[in-house]
């Protein structure tokens, strides 16, 4: 049984929808992630640089097991076109326990 402490939101913005598209793919496809929810229309207000930027992007709101963290940090960093991406680990506090097991258990589950 997976527990709330197996499972992280990791949140990455990226550039457009088909950058999104193709790194939501390759983190399912490579069981990375269970699940990757694309959020367009997110308008990002922040300072890079020493300029002020506000630009359109969308959001990517991935759910995986917290084991997989360095390894889906790195496959992010590797298809993102950032110099610096957003990404963000958030840890749970509570989840349906049967959604947690899911999470946690893409990695083995048959093709």
């Amino acid at each position: 049984m997976s527990s709330p402490a197996d499972v992280q939101i990791v949140f990455c913005t990226a550039p457009d929808p088909e950058t999104g598209q193709r790194i939501a793919d390759h983190l399912v496809e490579y069981r990375l992630a269970a699940c990757v929810n694309m959020l367009p229309g997110v308008k990002s207000v922040y300072r890079w640089k020493g300029e002020l930027c506000t630009d359109s992007e969308i959001l990517l709101m991935i759910k995986s097991g917290t084991a997989d963290y360095a390894s889906l940090e790195a496959a992010i960093r590797e298809l993102h076109p950032y110099e610096l991406p957003e990404i963000i680990a958030v840890p749970l506090s509570n989840g349906l326990p049967k959604y947690l097991e899911w999470v946690c258990n893409i990695k083995n589950e048959a093709e």
